[in-house]
């Protein structure tokens, strides 16, 4: 299994998160984005730097995937896109989306989509906080202890 990390909004304090996961079971991690990022000596983490634009990240992720693997995205089409394609994604609030409740996940972003788009101002999620990091935290905990088994 190998961690896919939507890197460009994923939070630091996740990427944290994850940095400490991958060292410690000694997982393959990798963060893709469009601009360069910090990532600890390691050799289970690394960094794969795309060209800027719409879902260039998104899309290279999607290669790359094999079944099984873990992605870390808050993008939901990305998200609907591993599940099909038999891999795993977790948002960086802790939440899987998975086939029974990804439909849901599309229909409510494309509904606030759709008022933003008719000048309604929706707002956005709250910022991050311990509880959303705890959250994370123990749902890749659980995720990894069940896979490790398997």
């Amino acid at each position: 299994m190998h961690i896919w990390v939507d890197a460009d909004a994923c939070p630091a304090l996740i990427k944290e998160i994850l940095f400490r996961a991958a060292e410690r079971l000694q997982l393959a991690m990798t963060l893709v984005a469009n601009k360069p990022l910090r990532t600890p000596p390691s050799r289970f983490i690394r960094m794969v730097q795309v060209p800027r634009g719409i879902d260039v990240a998104d899309n290279e992720i999607a290669r790359r995937l094999e079944r099984g693997d873990l992605v870390i995205t808050a993008d939901i089409p990305l998200a609907a896109n591993i599940i099909a394609r038999g891999g795993h994604a977790l948002n960086p609030r802790g939440e899987f989306y998975t086939p029974d409740n990804i439909r849901g996940h599309l229909a409510l972003r494309d509904f606030l989509e759709e008022l933003r788009g008719s000048g309604v101002q929706t707002g956005g999620p709250g910022p991050l906080d311990q509880g959303n990091r705890k959250h994370f935290a123990d749902q890749l905990d659980r995720f990894l202890t069940r896979q490790a088994r398997a």
